[in-house]
């Protein structure tokens, strides 16, 4: 075998040998989601997340976040919280309003890592839905929407999730495109 021959062999042998690492590890934000890390490890990273992070450090839930888990967040974008009206996030980050931003944040929180194959297997369980009990204690009920994951809060809002599976080491993060409400 020639010595160009013998390198490009081995060049695509680690390239297909890095290929499954690198499907572990997806793109969030512009920044690539570790599944050897915490979910605020990543979240930290994410230029889609900063409202997410701003808020659960305005509701000192970072130390929840990082701990063991499992759980399974639904997290929403900063264009989806740009959808709620005009000063609600700057609102909610005051000290004063923190009870009820770890509520609101708590309900996108649900104990146990549920994948979209999971969910999907207990939406088709369910006749076509499936329930929720959030870290918060209220319900967030999942569909199927096509191939794709649907969430819906008591109030009936809908967020899409946008990216799912983003694996971690304590749990399983799906992007959202809205901000759900107990």
């Amino acid at each position: 075998m020639s010595k160009s021959l013998l390198s490009l062999t081995l060049g695509l042998a680690l390239i297909t040998a890095a290929a499954p690492a690198l499907a572990k590890n997806p793109m969030v934000g512009g920044a690539p989601m570790y599944a050897s890390k915490t979910i605020v490890e990543n979240a930290v990273n994410s230029k889609d997340h900063t409202t997410l992070v701003a808020a659960v450090k305005a509701a000192g839930l970072v130390d929840t976040l990082s701990g063991p888990g499992p759980f399974t967040v639904f997290a929403p974008t900063d264009a989806a919280f740009a959808k709620l009206p005009p000063g609600t996030v700057e609102t909610l980050v005051q000290p004063q309003n923190k009870a009820q931003l770890t509520g609101i944040l708590t309900y996108h929180v649900v104990p146990g890592t549920y994948t979209s194959k999971a969910l999907m297997k207990l939406v088709r369980q369910g006749g076509g839905e499936a329930t929720l009990k959030t870290a918060q204690g209220e319900p967030l009920t999942v569909t199927a929407k096509g191939k794709g994951v649907m969430v819906t809060d008591t109030k009936g809002n809908t967020a899409r999730v946008t990216t799912a599976d983003v694996m971690q080491s304590n749990g399983v993060i799906h992007v959202i495109n809205g901000v759900l409400l107990p």
